[in-house]
Formats: C-alpha cells, structure tokens, sequence
C-alpha cells in the first residue's frame, strides 16, 4: 500500500451521554466515501487517539471499515511506549485495518535512536504497513530527515506524513521520496505547496469540513494545475479558523453546527470558545455561499 492524494483524519462523534456516536461516525464515513475522500485515518489526533478507551478505537475500526467501500482506513497507533503502540497496532490487524499511521512517541521525548529502534520494533511486531508521522508540536520530538532515510528502506515502511510547515524540510523528504515510499504533507496551510513539489497527498483535518473539495485541491495540487492555487486561496480562512484553538475543537464545532455530529469533545478538551463563535458562523456561511460545504 502506498498511501496517495486526499487522505483524511477524521474526527470522533460523542453523543450526549458522552459515549461515541457510531451512527454519526457512520455518516460521516459514507460521506467522505461519496465526496471521494481517498483514505481514512481512524484513531489518529483529530480523532482523539488519547481519550478512547481500546473497545472503542476497535468499534470505530469496525464501523469504518464496515462503510469505507473500498477507500483505504488506516488505523492511528500512537502511545508513548512501544508496547502499547504494539498493543494497539495488532488490534487494528485484527480489525483489519491496511496501515497504521504511527505517531512518534509522545512526552516521552526518545532520541533518534530511539525513534528507529520503536519503528522497528512496530513493524517487526505489527504485520502491516506503517506510515511514519511527524508532529512536534504534539510530541515534544522531531523526527528528521536523516533518521527518515534510516527507516525508509524498510518496505513495510511505506510513508511518512510531515506536519512541519518549513519548505526545507519537505524538500529533504522529498529526496526520500520512491514509489514504495510516499511523502505527504500533515500541515492543511502548507498541503497544497508540498503537492505542487512532489508531495504524494495529504493527510488533513481541513477535509472533514469540505472532502470534495479538498480533492479536488489534492488531484489539482498533484498535477501541479493553476487552479490548485486558486482553490487553495478559497480554503485559506478555513485553514486559518482550524487553527483558531487546538485541534480538533475547531473542526468538530464546524461539524456540529453543519449538523454532521453532537457539539461533545473529552476532557481536557472544551467546546469552542465563545469568542470565536462569530468567527465559525461567518465561515460556514462563506463556505456555503463558495460552493465549498
């Protein structure tokens, strides 16, 4: 499997009483299947990875995989430790999951040694595809591009998504680019960019909101057409309003009110603030009024 174009990490639904919605989460798969979404990650950190207890990172696999329609659902695996990583990749082989999108290790902050020898040991003990995912900002730890080229041999390493903005560093992954090794961007502002210079795809929030018309941006940006500039620039205040509080508060309030989910998020983390609900109203009416919802 190597992972291509308009891939999307998508949300977890609450209901009221603060289980999951599998109904909605249901709905919300078979639309990003009619929209032509090109993938799924289940479980990663737009779908609060860290607040699911292991029945429910299994239930929403099921449910996922039960009305993807062939689109590839990739099964997020991030701990802190390698055997829990471990834990949770092999329950998503046994779900049935193609990939794993692995995080680097939060908190825990590992060397670079110590980023190679957990990858390894996930691939050694998970039997399915790994997609290597970068993220600082999250996890206290950078996974450079040298360390990406010590790992990207591997076969059953088949990409890596890079949520570092800079230029220079998806240009030196670009160089690790093959055709069993994908590069796609993690950073919605910088997505269309990073596809325009080779990048293979996306992995992105942003899509949850408008899955037609990011692909429309992925299969442009992927060609490198004129229009995927102009595209993009339509979906620059979105980018901006996601990024409004920390992920996926943003996104899960748009989706709420679109009527696609329930308002609820998990402790810590709160519904949005009231001084940003202005804000959201306005950018879902600009949506609308573009053709972009």
């Amino acid at each position: 499997m190597k992972p291509t174009g308009s891939l999307c990490a998508i949300v977890t639904p609450y209901a009221a009483d603060g289980a999951i919605d599998l109904a909605a989460f249901a709905a919300l798969v078979e639309w990003h299947r009619e929209s032509g979404t090109e993938g799924l990650v289940v479980a990663g950190s737009t779908g609060e990875s860290g607040a699911l207890e292991e029945h429910e990172y299994e239930a929403l696999l099921d449910v996922a995989l039960a009305r993807a329609g062939g689109m590839p659902v990739i099964a997020g695996c991030g701990a802190p430790a390698t055997h829990k990583a471990l834990k949770l990749a092999r329950r998503a082989r046994t779900a049935g999951a193609a990939a794993l999108l692995a995080v680097t290790p939060y908190y825990a902050r590992p060397t670079q040694e110590g980023l190679v020898r957990h990858f390894e040991a996930l691939v050694e003990g998970a039997d399915l595809p790994v997609i290597l995912y970068n993220v600082p900002a999250r996890t206290g730890c950078d996974l450079l591009p040298d360390t990406v080229a010590r790992l990207a041999p591997d076969a059953r390493i088949v990409g890596i998504k890079e949520a570092r903005p800079e230029p220079e560093r998806m240009a030196a992954l670009l160089a690790l680019k093959a055709d069993d090794f994908a590069v796609l961007s993690g950073d919605d502002p910088t997505a269309c960019r990073a596809m325009r210079a080779g990048a293979d795809g996306t992995i992105s929030v942003a899509a949850n909101v408008v899955p037609r018309a990011f692909r429309v941006l992925c299969d442009a940006a992927r060609r490198d057409a004129p229009e995927a500039a102009t595209i993009d620039a339509a979906l620059g205040p979105l980018y901006a309003f996601l990024g409004i509080e920390p992920n996926p508060i943003p996104v899960k309030w748009l989706l709420h009110r679109a009527g696609r989910i329930g308002p609820g998020l998990r402790l810590p983390l709160l519904e949005l603030s009231g001084s940003h609900l202005v804000a959201g109203e306005a950018e879902l009416a600009r949506l609308g009024a573009a053709g972009l919802d």
